[in-house]
């Protein structure tokens, strides 16, 4: 029997959870559901991460106001996916903050990408209906820029390329708490068909840099401790568990299929029960094939190229 399409068969509802990890600072996380991170200032509320729908939003929205009714003035969105940033207009903040190159990456792909996550995540995208269209950022910047909440600073700056060219973390210094989007997962796979090998490690190697208290990653529970390094070390195992056997495979000029085998074969017993494991792994495979070839700059995923590769790679 084949399998579902990447997430097309996942339709349970997933249980949120509303951690605080430090002083007015709050993760929204939902069993490997995309994440969003809340900053209390002394005057407004910051959001990172805007969910994939308006209804969605909303429920980060409910949560923020069980613990303050300051208003929503910045939306920080490390990145460009669709599941991250069509909920946006739900916040009504006045400030939508995306490095430049995540902006221009919405004008090269964002429709594409939208149309493409909408079929692999049906359950993210209940309520589309009310999506405006694409979310463009209000205020971008190139390597840095601070916010001031009130007194509160929040430093927003992107460490190199990961998940995407554009990735953005967020550092709330009084705290020493990260928020680093999909740079860094929790028993969640890291979805890296729009990724960057070769550089992942040492964008890593800067979020591990800032020593942080506590993170919130991108998918899974937020880290607070010695689970910080855990989680930043298990998403650098699985990034180069999954490129290193494709490599290898391209270099010798062997197939896309050989690549996926080769890749499940590291892979499989180590990351298995991740979260939206068996939906990454097709697309992690095709990019890696790729990045090993040669080519740079990913290819635009489309809903028609998903369903192309998703059919080839099934065994």
């Amino acid at each position: 029997m084949a399998k579902a399409f990447a997430s097309a068969g996942d339709l349970t509802e997933k249980e949120i959870s509303f951690t605080q990890i430090g002083e007015g600072l709050y993760a929204f996380t939902a069993q490997g559901d995309p994440n969003s991170g809340v900053i209390i200032g002394d005057e407004s509320v910051m959001i990172v991460e805007a969910q994939a729908t308006p209804r969605l939003a909303r429920k980060v929205i409910d949560c923020v106001r069980s613990v303050t009714d300051k208003p929503i003035s910045h939306l920080v969105l490390t990145h460009y996916h669709a599941v991250r940033v069509l909920g946006a207009s739900a916040y009504g903040a006045g400030q939508v903050i995306m490095s430049d190159t995540a902006r221009s990456m919405v004008v090269e792909r964002g429709q594409e990408d939208w149309d493409s996550e909408f079929a692999r995540f049906p359950r993210l995208f209940e309520g589309h209906e009310e999506i405006p269209g694409l979310t463009w950022p209000t205020t971008t910047f190139s390597e840095s820029m601070t916010v001031y909440l009130g007194n509160r600073r929040v430093d927003i700056f992107v460490p190199g390329r990961a998940h995407t060219a554009g990735d953005a973390a967020i550092w709330v210094p009084d705290e020493e708490v990260m928020f680093t989007g999909d740079i860094v997962e929790y028993h969640s796979a890291c979805y890296c068909g729009d990724g960057h090998f070769a550089d992942w490690g040492d964008t890593l190697d800067v979020i591990a840099g800032f020593q942080p208290r506590a993170i919130a990653p991108g998918r899974g529970d937020a880290l607070i401790g010695g689970d910080v390094e855990l989680a930043i070390e298990s998403t650098r195992d699985f990034v180069q568990s999954t490129y290193e056997p494709v490599a290898r495979v391209a270099a010798r000029g062997g197939s896309l299929k050989e690549a996926m085998a080769a890749a499940r074969a590291v892979c499989d017993p180590k990351f298995s029960d991740f979260a939206i494991y068996e939906h990454c792994l097709p697309f992690n495979i095709a990019r890696a094939y790729d990045e090993a070839r040669g080519l740079d700059h990913p290819r635009i995923w489309t809903a028609e190229r998903d369903a192309e590769m998703w059919a080839a790679l099934q065994e």
